[in-house]
């Protein structure tokens, strides 16, 4: 089986490459924007450019049986652009549909979409975990181009012979992780006092290596076809629980003060940061039944091991 990926040189892709080229019986091309030092050597890289409409995958599509699509215009804080729609949609709807179109012609038989939970919404009541089934309900320029993706990737699969796997990652963690969850592995590490000791919330979350084996299964899996797939570490854990099983990973004790998170909420209202009081005091669970039972698929690694996996990156190459 020949495997092209593409965002080959990202957080999600770099592992899966790596892990695919381990895989017996499996070659695998990696696509990138530009050709950067200390990738893989043992593995093929094609400089496709920016992921655009115009892209041409020619090169990159030949002799090649499935696609895993993990590049993408990603999700930012804070978006510089005048209208974020109009450019997730050039890159992640037309730059997506542009590569399955080339897929179809070059005969791929399958394409493993690296979709986001972000289609499903923003958040959920504690104790209701979203399905694949739930209608769509995006909340941002992110999600909204997201969806569509999906949408018209189903399209074509439906008037092709090209199977579409649709893959819908919760927050992902590991080695490597940047953004709000470095800072609070920066801030545990550092042993400032955090205000968030009392969030009773719970979330889900997947390990890199949790994603990643799933993309593997999803790949060649014949139950996977055309269907959508949720996925986490199947533990939900509170931002107070995150923080303190964190800490225990970086051998440090977690200094959580207990400010109820109803006050919380109201001073980064008041400050601005809503989406991030969302995300530190309000609930996203998935439920990953479907993904468990059609594809007989377990999460191979538990929570503590994946923060121990992220925590020792951290030590080495952050301090």
């Amino acid at each position: 089986m020949h495997v092209l990926v593409t965002g080959a040189s990202g957080f999600v892709g770099t592992r899966l490459v790596e892990v695919l080229n381990a895989e017996e019986g499996v070659q695998v091309t990696g696509a990138v924007r530009r050709q950067c030092a200390g990738g893989n050597d043992a593995v093929k890289q094609i400089n496709v450019g920016e992921l655009s409409p115009e892209t041409d995958w020619s090169e990159a599509l030949k002799g090649v049986d499935v696609v895993v699509h993990a590049a993408a215009r990603v999700h930012v804080m804070n978006d510089t652009a005048s209208d974020p729609l109009t450019v997730f949609r050039k890159v992640n709807v037309q730059g997506t549909l542009n590569l399955a179109r080339q897929a179809v012609a070059a005969g791929v038989r399958r394409l493993v979409f690296i979709s986001s939970i972000k289609v499903n919404g923003e958040g959920t009541d504690t104790g209701h975990a979203y399905t694949a089934e739930d209608v769509p309900a995006p909340a941002d320029p992110y999600g909204v181009s997201k969806m569509e993706a999906e949408v018209g990737l189903r399209e074509i699969a439906a008037s092709s012979r090209l199977e579409v796997v649709i893959i819908r990652p919760v927050l992902v963690y590991g080695p490597g992780v940047k953004a709000n969850f470095l800072n609070m592995m920066r801030w545990l590490d550092k042993g400032i006092p955090l205000p968030f000791g009392a969030i009773n919330n719970r979330r889900s979350l997947v390990a890199l290596d949790n994603l990643v084996d799933l993309i593997v299964v999803a790949t060649a899996h014949p139950s996977a076809a055309n269907q959508i797939f949720l996925v986490s570490d199947g533990e939900d854990l509170s931002t107070t629980q995150l923080l303190r099983r964190m800490a225990a990973a970086l051998n440090k004790k977690a200094l959580l003060l207990p400010v109820p998170s109803a006050l919380l909420s109201a001073g980064a209202t008041a400050l601005g940061k809503k989406s991030l009081s969302q995300r530190l005091c309000g609930s996203l669970q998935v439920d990953i039944e479907k993904t468990r039972s059609l594809l007989s698929w377990v999460p191979p690694v538990s929570v503590d091991h994946a923060l121990k996996l992220a925590a020792s990156h951290y030590m080495k190459r952050d301090n």
